[in-house]
């Protein structure tokens, strides 16, 4: 993919394994899938980084366009971290796909009943993993159409008033033309 044919907003990618961090950061910017990825170690963090506090705090950007998330990971699950997510206005919409080694159906079972987006298991060898992880990027941050983040707008209304060619009031014709821009606030 040519890295000028479309911009792809950040990707938040959540897992304790150095390893698999680094494959799935090579798989994604091989293809320029993200401008910027995101990368936190545990659930805790996620939440930090998605709030914008702790060493967060002066994160800038908006929410990510998609939040790549292990399971079993130290201080808070990625399921925990789901049912967060899920159960806040600003966050539910953010696609969620969980990216674990688990072939637990129970798993399974319940990321989906909170939400999730996609339940990837890891696969063990390196082609297949970068495989995976890479048709995971194309599908999220190219193909998918993200929701439109709700945004408070001004109406500005413009009058335009057409004379034709003939005289007289009764052949005028007024357009109103409505623009709706972001609110400044």
């Amino acid at each position: 993919m040519d890295p000028e044919t479309k911009t792809i907003k950040s990707i938040l990618l959540v897992d304790d394994d150095p390893q698999d961090v680094k494959l799935t950061l090579a798989a994604l910017k091989q293809d320029f899938l993200a401008d910027r990825v995101g990368v936190v170690k545990n659930g805790a963090e996620a939440l930090d980084y998605l709030y914008c506090r702790g060493k967060f705090n002066l994160r800038t950007g908006g929410n990510p366009i998609l939040v790549l998330l292990d399971n079993k990971m130290p201080k808070l699950s990625g399921l925990q971290v789901l049912k967060i997510m899920k159960a806040d206005e600003r966050l539910k919409t953010i696609p969620v796909v969980v990216l674990t080694s688990s072939r637990e159906s129970a798993d399974l079972d319940e990321f989906y009943k909170h939400g999730v987006n996609a339940y990837v298991v890891k696969p063990v060898g390196f082609a297949e993993f970068m495989a995976a992880v890479k048709k995971l990027g194309v599908f999220w941050a190219a193909v998918n159409e993200p929701p439109t983040t709700k945004r408070e707008e001004t109406e500005i209304r413009e009058d335009i008033t057409v004379h034709p060619e003939k005289k007289g009031a009764e052949n005028e014709i007024t357009i109103h033309i409505l623009h709706l821009e972001d609110d400044p606030k």
